[in-house]
């Protein structure tokens, strides 16, 4: 595959491949109209994760720049601390336009009493393995709710 210019990453590639776009308003269509369809048409999907999960979805077309220039995404690095995630996620839940968040397990961790206190449906706050983390059922919130529903052990 091609390589990005020397001294870019894949992530810094991509953002600039992201232009600002106006969002019409989830169930609002361009007349400004209500439309018949969900009020989640058009959603968008939340990121938080490391550089190359981001850079997977970004190439993916998940990534998304509105005319304030905020994402729906945060990369998660070394340099990150608990509270700036803390921060994300708390913006990502309280968006209109976003109905999924995706967050890697290891990151989740960091921030689980968060996740716990989350408890409307919309958005769907889902923890997906990342590259150095395998996927640990047993510490994934979604799953553990799903399980004390159904009373499973």
């Amino acid at each position: 595959p091609a390589r990005p210019p020397a001294g870019r990453t894949w992530l810094a590639a991509c953002r600039k491949a992201i232009r600002p776009r106006a969002q019409v308003a989830p169930g609002i269509d361009a007349m400004g109209e209500k439309s018949a369809a969900s009020s989640l048409e058009g959603a968008l999907v939340g990121l938080i994760a490391d550089e190359d999960t981001i850079t997977g979805f970004l190439l993916a077309g998940v990534g998304n720049v509105d005319i304030r220039k905020k994402t729906n995404y945060l990369v998660v690095d070394s340099k990150t601390t608990v509270k700036q995630i803390d921060t994300a996620f708390k913006e990502f839940i309280i968006r209109d336009d976003i109905a999924i968040i995706l967050i890697s397990q290891n990151v989740a961790n960091m921030i689980r009493s968060s996740i716990a206190k989350h408890t409307k449906a919309v958005p769907a706050v889902l923890e997906i393995p990342s590259k150095e983390n395998p996927y640990d059922p047993n510490a994934d919130s979604l799953l553990c709710r799903v399980k004390h529903i159904f009373g499973c052990s």
